[in-house]
């Protein structure tokens, strides 16, 4: 990968493609990628973030810088994640958006998850009816991608994409990926709580499609309908309004720059200045 004005080329044995680094949220970089240091500045300068991963998309190595410079939302993160009462209130409302019209507010975190595994049956078993896919079971292991069936190949990688998608998001606005509410334990908690508001309706139905489409490498197909999914859907808009609405963030809120602060106890002063008075030498 190069950079040609603001614009990203992308050569390979098929040739050179211009790709305007304005229009990307997220750039992942394969095994046998290069990339030159002009094409990171302008994916840089355009907020673009850059994920290094591995075969198929399915593992994630490093990214780099995001676009929010203000520490507004992962202020209010570690507010909900710390707190017993918030974070218990914010799990169901990411919870309340996929079971629409329901009055979950009395669900315990153990209930919740049931209902969300009977959700899920249902929804595998209806998308392969409607596409006439056998199935059976969701079934994979994360060393060794090929061991699956197709389908299963390709949840897999239509949940890759989805979760470099909302990681994009996630780390454009400022957010910690590794504070999750419902998911703990692991780098990526926030970005699988993020992605499965939207997996019934943009990586789940796509992977059924891909399987059902003939394609030689449904797992390369899988990530196209993906693609497509989200921009017919606009998800990454959504998803901003969303991570607005669960982190009580007020949306009018400007992605500046944030200013540099120093804290104290009731209040935080400007750095930048000399705070030393005559008492404090």
């Amino acid at each position: 990968m190069h950079r040609q004005a603001n614009a990203l080329t992308i050569t390979d044995q098929r040739g050179v493609v211009h790709v305007p680094a304005a229009s990307l949220a997220v750039l992942l970089l394969g095994p046998g990628s290069r990339i030159t240091h002009a094409a990171m500045g302008v994916v840089g300068d355009c907020g673009v973030s850059v994920a290094w991963v591995g075969e198929n998309g399915v593992r994630y190595y490093a990214s780099g810088r995001p676009l929010a410079k203000s520490s507004r939302f992962a202020e209010a993160q570690a507010r909900i994640v710390s707190n017993q009462r918030l974070r218990l209130s914010c799990a169901r409302a990411m919870y309340e958006k996929r079971f629409p019209g329901e009055d979950i507010s009395a669900l315990s975190m153990s209930q919740l998850r049931g209902r969300e595994g009977a959700r899920m049956k249902r929804m595998y078993a209806a998308e392969a009816e409607r596409v006439g896919v056998p199935w059976s079971r969701r079934s994979y292991s994360p060393d060794d991608f090929e061991a699956g069936d197709n389908i299963n190949r390709s949840l897999t990688a239509a949940s890759a994409a989805l979760y470099g998608i909302c990681h994009a998001v996630i780390a454009s606005l400022g957010c910690v990926a590794s504070l999750g509410v419902v998911h703990s334990g692991t780098d990526r908690g926030f970005v699988y709580d993020i992605a499965d508001l939207y997996k019934a309706e943009v990586s789940i139905p796509a992977a059924f499609d891909a399987v059902a489409s003939d394609a030689i490498d449904p797992a390369a197909e899988v990530r196209r309908l993906v693609r497509d999914r989200i921009v017919e859907a606009k998800l990454l808009p959504q998803v901003v309004a969303d991570l607005h609405e669960l982190l009580e963030v007020p949306a009018e809120l400007e992605m500046d720059f944030g200013d540099l602060l120093l804290w104290i106890e009731i209040e935080a002063v400007p750095s930048g200045t000399n705070w030393s008075t005559a008492e404090s030498i």
